[in-house]
């Protein structure tokens, strides 16, 4: 089991910076994935980021060049630097790992508001 806590959302103004963070705990030694999704009011969940055992990183199109995921190497922490926000990057924003086939784990969630 793993264990995953998210920290750092907010409301900001557009163009505005927030950092997230995602605490993982218990069985994280065979973590191969880490990554962030959200979720818009009315929308699918839909992948922001993520982080490939290696260190290749993917990002959703909507936020490339404007948003970076990071992780420490113990893989017990996961990042999201998320600059010039927009108010569509509104939503709850999820924290995401993988620890083998089927093995999904999900943190509670944090909000992000983007509004002036």
């Amino acid at each position: 089991q793993v264990q995953l806590v998210e920290s750092g959302g907010g409301l900001v103004q557009p163009g505005g910076s927030l950092r997230l963070s995602c605490a993982a705990s218990g069985s994280t030694f065979g973590i191969y994935v880490m990554g962030w999704y959200r979720q818009a009011p009315g929308k699918q969940r839909e992948l922001v980021a993520n982080i490939i055992s290696g260190g290749r990183t993917n990002y959703a199109d909507s936020v490339k060049g404007r948003f970076t995921i990071s992780s420490d190497n113990a893989k017990t922490t996961l990042y999201l630097q998320m600059n010039n926000l927009k108010p569509e990057d509104t939503a709850v924003y999820y924290c995401h790992v993988r620890s083998g086939p089927a093995l999904d784990y999900w943190g509670q969630g944090t909000q992000v508001t983007v509004s002036s």
